[in-house]
């Protein structure tokens, strides 16, 4: 059995432990806040834009456009987001798991030396050199500090390399933040742009919700279905367009805007993913430490009264020798 003075000694620690992970869990709700008004910033545009694209595209005959057309895959890119700290759970965990999936199934068709990893985050960049992949540079800041010139260059030089045949396929691998207690990890395809997948598909995000309790978390791992609301749809917009100057010069001007805003929404996403993430692992830590030293402090108090007890008796055992 420990002495009381080790006890006292794990008491004081873990109570160090718990400040930490406590104002920890509070840095991440103050930064995961400021993530989700930017990502409530963006989303106007982001879903104006998409639509605008889309519809276009698909209900156009002659708009074709050599970034909507999917051919051979020979060559592949990757832009991976993880972040550059550890401590926020299985993020970043996940994002590499997968990472190594993508990674193993298009080795086994265009080989090793054709997948282009683009790293946004210290996690992911060590581990796919770990692995031997191709990287394309360095993106560590940007996961820290999510900045749209950063976003341009790199959705830039995908769509160079795909117009030029450098590369074939680019897909995205993040989390998509829906709530504070919720990330879904998504894999989605980003050049050739991809007609299928639904508009707006993605905004299914819970800004509102800045922190997560108990019962919040163990309402979303035992939740089975989503309530289904009634919310006005948007209205379509019309599919019959008078493009002016000419086709061409439309297209040009939509694919660009449109390739940077889901490189910047991707990355919005993961950023708030990886502050949630954080903030419910520091909470758990938390927890586990209030635990632990109500059991502590139990057991410091039984030590106690059995030194107490001992001493009284052999206090009464001496004076009845006597």
């Amino acid at each position: 059995m420990p002495s009381l003075k080790e006890i006292k000694n794990r008491i004081v620690s873990v109570n160090s432990t718990r400040k930490i992970t406590s104002a920890m869990k509070m840095v991440a709700s103050s930064k995961l806040h400021h993530a989700q008004q930017m990502i409530e910033n963006m989303l106007p545009y982001e879903n104006t834009l998409e639509r605008i694209l889309k519809t276009f595209l698909a209900s156009e005959v002659d708009a074709h456009t050599i970034f909507s057309e999917a051919r051979d895959v020979k060559k592949v890119a990757l832009v991976v987001y993880s972040s550059n700290s550890s401590l926020c759970g299985g993020y970043n965990a996940n994002i590499i798991k997968m990472m190594n999936n993508v990674v193993d199934e298009y080795k086994n068709t265009i080989g090793k030396e054709n997948i282009i990893i683009y790293p946004i985050g210290r996690k992911v960049a060590e581990q796919a050199k770990k692995n031997g992949l191709q990287c394309a540079g360095d993106y560590t800041v940007l996961a820290e500090k999510p900045a749209i010139s950063q976003c341009i260059d790199i959705a830039n030089e995908l769509c160079e390399k795909y117009a030029s045949g450098e590369i074939d396929k680019v897909e995205l691998i993040y989390h998509h933040f829906k709530s504070a207690g919720s990330q879904i990890l998504q894999r989605r395809t980003f050049l050739p742009i991809d007609l299928d997948y639904d508009i707006g598909a993605d905004n299914d995000r819970d800004l509102r919700l800045k922190s997560v309790t108990p019962a919040m978390q163990e309402y979303l791992r035992n939740k089975v279905k989503e309530e289904i609301k009634d919310a006005e749809r948007a209205i379509p917009l019309n599919d019959n367009f008078i493009v002016e100057p000419d086709m061409e010069t439309v297209l040009q001007a939509l694919i660009p805007q449109y390739a940077n805003l889901m490189i910047y929404t991707a990355l919005l996403d993961s950023n708030a993913s990886e502050h949630a993430a954080r903030m419910v692992a520091m909470q758990t830590a938390t927890d586990n430490a209030d635990e632990l030293l109500r059991e502590l402090n139990l057991q410091f108090n039984k030590s106690r009264q059995q030194a107490i007890t001992n001493e009284l008796l052999d206090i009464v055992g001496g004076s009845v020798n006597n």
